[in-house]
């Protein structure tokens, strides 16, 4: 017999049992559709969390409080209380050749309301720098102003999507809304994005106060970070001498920590793709319990089938034959279960990617199919080669 008869053959017995099949499928359908719903959770955090460091661009450094070791973090950081002032940056910007822009920053989440409506946001407050900074363009009304600042006035600028949530389609420039307790004037809304879908906060969730008005709002006494800009990608390491040079002067060395891009994406990454896999490596736990479902099922097969396998082997079939149809069956049962759960997984994560961004990769999909095929072999081969051992003569007498 050939391959093809094989495949024949196998098909012919399953679809005899067609109930029986599909609930054997089960535990594939639901192991790969898993694997690839979860693995597309992680992998889509991994591309937003990208999405989000692009968007600041390539020659953007961030000066955090404390002792932050990103190559060597067993844990989550440990950050003591910021000791940095609002004049560390006016002093990186006059003291480095490749330094353009700097601005302290505050942050925190804070409901904003208008008429009636409340949304959570991240509230940052800044200098004017940080829309240049952070390459941030007003599509209504103007940014934060350094005037704004050194008046402390009550203004905000909106993201796209929070100026949307609150205000519809309506122009919310000149508006006023409530920060907390705080009356605030709307004074711009951002360009959109993207991004977001539900993990972390998106850029357009965000919204900008002035940098002082924000130490008083959120009632902290030092900047939470300071964001510096260099003249281009080249110039960064040059810029992290110098910035470190500088802030030695009035600060000791675990007062601060200065982190390049590349640096910390690389280490979400890391972290991300460890929980990626955890994820995966959760789900493959029902691949096991579909392929031992596999294994029990065909092994019924095989006794259902005594007579059947007694009958062809008197007609000439080799043990070699009876292993192969056996292990065929196996193998396609584990298949269609597999293609079948690769198909629900990626409809899954296209019906969450409405809320969290989600990312089918390639190889989660090449990782859930061979390892379905896998386990139809591995737990197909026992009942397969049981059939294959059978006695022709007691099989013919098998009632």
């Amino acid at each position: 017999m050939n391959l093809t008869e094989y495949i024949k053959l196998s098909l012919r017995a399953l679809v005899t049992n067609k109930i029986r099949a599909l609930l054997t499928m089960l535990g594939i359908i639901i192991g790969v559709s898993s694997v690839i719903l979860l693995v597309s959770i992680g992998t889509g955090l991994q591309e937003y969390v990208k999405q989000q460091f692009q968007s600041l661009g390539s020659n953007t450094i961030f000066v955090m409080p404390g002792k932050v070791d990103l190559k060597n973090m067993s844990g989550p950081p440990t950050m003591n209380t910021s000791k940095f002032d609002a004049s560390d940056a006016t002093d990186l910007i006059r003291g480095s050749s490749v330094i353009t822009e700097a601005t302290p920053a505050v942050a925190a989440t804070s409901l904003l309301t208008y008429k009636g409506k409340t949304i959570g946001v991240e509230v940052i407050g800044v200098w004017e720098s940080y829309f240049s900074i952070a390459n941030m363009v007003v599509e209504k009304g103007e940014p934060i102003l350094q005037s704004d600042v050194e008046r402390s006035r009550k203004v905000i600028v909106l993201g796209s999507k929070a100026a949307t949530d609150l205000f519809g389609d309506s122009d919310p420039v000149k508006s006023y809304i409530n920060v907390g307790d705080v009356r605030y004037q709307v004074k711009g809304v951002l360009v959109s994005k993207g991004g977001g879908g539900g993990l972390g906060a998106s850029i357009d969730d965000r919204s900008f106060i002035p940098f002082t008005t924000g130490i008083r709002q959120f009632n902290l006494n030092h900047p939470m970070m300071i964001l510096v800009k260099t003249t281009d990608e080249k110039s960064i390491d040059q810029a992290v001498i110098d910035i470190n040079r500088i802030l030695l002067k009035r600060l000791k060395a675990d007062d601060f920590t200065v982190v390049q891009q590349t640096e910390l994406l690389n280490t979400i990454n890391q972290f991300l793709s460890v929980i990626t896999v955890a994820l995966g490596g959760i789900a493959a736990i029902s691949l096991l319990v579909g392929g031992i479902g596999i294994m029990n099922i065909m092994l019924v097969s095989v006794t259902e089938r005594t007579r059947e396998i007694g009958l062809r082997k008197a007609v000439g079939a080799t043990p070699r034959d009876i292993l192969s149809q056996f292990l065929i069956e196996s193998v396609i049962l584990s298949l269609v279960g597999g293609i079948i759960g690769i198909t629900i997984g990626m409809l899954g994560s296209m019906a969450l990617n409405s809320f969290v961004k989600t990312y089918v990769s390639l190889w989660s999909i090449l990782l859930a199919s061979g390892f379905s095929a896998l386990i139809g072999i591995i737990f197909g081969v026992a009942p397969a080669y049981r059939a294959s051992k059978l006695d022709p003569i007691d099989a013919l007498r098998y009632e």
